[in-house]
């Protein structure tokens, strides 16, 4: 055999063994590639998609601040395409509580309230929660009102053992309210008339296209003056007062910061970085202690659809559907209109 086809053999013969490593090495490297960008994307969806709000503590010693704003209400089984417009987050502050409860490193909590109230059950449940915090640790609650502390606001507030508003706040609405819309006199116009098919003569209640009854009417206040004669109750017990001293002023009206500190509803009135120094002191903590307050997530879907629908104009159409809901639902309300 001759040297040319000789080494033209071993050169083929090389190229072929060098074709088929480079391909065996390619394969790994795109299916680690592939796995990478699989993980990535995973990742990448589940930061778009999820919905979960994840609570973490600091390292440090903290003092938990606890956002009581806006309306009150139930948490929103939010999906990815929506998101609250509230700023209170029910649920994360529940979960917030638990996990302060069992850290050595928190050492109190500190509500911020700037709300008008909101629903019966999820401000009851939130002070009840307040209060469990203090038995089981025996760490103080101090509060602050900002530009108004009404209704739920007030009542979450009761499970404070100091608190301080400021000058400008508008607090109290210490009430009951049940809110309905009727729409009969417009259905008669229409020529619409509700039927409804009931077990009893008050299984409909409360229906917008039926007036209600005296009955009727009596039954639901049986139900404002229950949950007012609760919201008295934890009124007495917060500011150790007697519910016959409570009740003259628990009319739902609102009072000034000044009139709130003249009838004992509030301990003082001063600015929320003044409550914090002087609840710092109280505690023997450093005056550059940690106030954490645990952050709103929402996802990057619900923040972008969010955005659009803030600039969005609303309809007619919307606008007395968002009035209906807000409005007329007959939910018992701690809430000042």
């Amino acid at each position: 055999m001759k040297t040319k086809q000789l080494v033209g053999i071993l050169v083929t013969g090389a190229v072929i063994i060098a074709v088929g490593v480079t391909g065996v090495l390619s394969n790994v490297v795109k299916g680690k590639f592939t796995d990478a960008e699989e993980q990535a994307g995973s990742s990448f969806m589940e930061s778009l998609m999820s919905t979960q709000s994840k609570v973490t503590l600091p390292t440090e010693e903290f003092i938990g601040v606890i956002n009581i704003v806006g309306e009150i209400a139930p948490s929103t089984s939010s999906s990815a395409w929506s998101s609250s417009s509230s700023e209170y987050n029910h649920d994360l502050y529940l979960d917030y509580i638990d996990k302060m409860e069992k850290s050595d490193l928190n050492k109190g909590i500190l509500l911020y309230v700037d709300s008008p109230g909101g629903t019966v059950y999820e401000s009851d449940e939130m002070y009840l929660k307040l209060m469990e915090y203090k038995e089981q640790t025996g760490r103080p609650i101090w509060a602050y009102f900002a530009s108004q502390a009404c209704s739920g606001g007030y009542y979450i507030s009761m499970a404070a053992d100091q608190i301080y508003a400021n000058r400008n706040c508008w607090t109290g609405s210490i009430g009951v309210i049940i809110s309905l819309t009727n729409y009969k006199q417009l259905y008669d116009k229409l020529g619409i008339k509700e039927i409804d098919i009931t077990s009893g003569a008050n299984k409909a209640m409360g229906s917008g296209g039926l007036d209600l009854t005296e009955e009727q009417q009596e039954i639901l206040q049986s139900l404002v003056d229950e949950a007012y004669d609760q919201f008295v109750g934890i009124v007495a017990n917060g500011r150790n007062m007697s519910a016959d001293t409570v009740k003259p002023i628990a009319d739902g009206r609102i009072y000034s910061a000044q009139q709130a500190l003249d009838h004992n509803l509030i301990d003082g009135i001063g600015s929320l970085e003044e409550e914090k120094a002087e609840m710092t002191k109280a505690l023997s903590v450093s005056s550059d202690i940690k106030f954490y307050e645990p952050k709103n997530s929402s996802t990057m879907m619900q923040s972008l659809f969010s955005a659009v629908d803030d600039v969005r104009p609303k309809t007619d159409t919307e606008l007395a559907v968002e009035i209906v809901e807000n409005k007329g639902k007959g939910v018992l309300k701690y809430y000042a209109d």
